[in-house]
This record gives structure tokens, sequence and C-alpha cells, in this order.
């Protein structure tokens, strides 16, 4: 997976048109209203998890020990450790203008 510039990707119009539904959104609140009318609770669950383990990436927690503590599967953790690395940036982004989400390693 080569690194990719999110300014510099095309969408198509139906994703550039979630987008800007996701950028109407004022408040967390309808945030979550929309992702869960978007969203089927598994799909919510799994986005979740992806940011769970972001925390623990980012501090150089082997996958084992990440599984251990979240529950979350080592495939998706390795999925998520390839996006950090070489993919379009997004989690970056996110980490450094919120900081790393809590480190729950509740499941």
């Amino acid at each position: 997976m080569k690194r990719r510039d999110p300014a510099s990707q095309t969408l198509d119009p139906a994703q550039e048109a979630l987008i800007q539904a996701f950028l109407s959104l004022r408040s967390p609140g309808e945030v979550r209203a929309f992702l869960e009318d978007l969203c089927t609770p598994s799909e919510l669950e799994a986005m979740a998890d992806r940011w769970r383990v972001v925390p623990l990436l980012t501090a150089d927690v082997p996958y084992r020990e990440i599984h251990d503590r979240t529950g979350v599967s080592v495939t998706t953790i390795g999925r998520v450790a390839r996006c950090l690395d070489l993919g379009s940036g997004g989690y970056r982004i996110a980490i450094d203008r919120l900081g790393p989400p809590a480190n729950d390693a509740s499941h």
C-alpha cells in the first residue's frame, strides 16, 4: 500500500456527497445520530475497534498484546498499522488534531 495524498484523490459524486454530509454536522450528537442512521451496529463497532487500537500501535505495543487488551483481531490490528504507515494519513491527521483516542482496553 502506497501512501496517498488525501487532497489529491478524486472522489465519485456519492463519496463527495457523504463527505459534505459529515462536514455539515455541528455537534457530537449530530455526528452520532448520523452514524447510527448510516451504519449498522457491527459497522460502528468495527470503526470504533480500529480507532481503539491506534494509540496502542503508536505506542509500539505488540499486536498480540493489543489483541489481548482489546479483543480486536490481529488482522484488524495489522490493517490499522498498515494505514498508519502507508495509508492516506487520516489517522495521523485526527491524532494530531485531537490527540490519541483514550486508551480503552475494554471490548
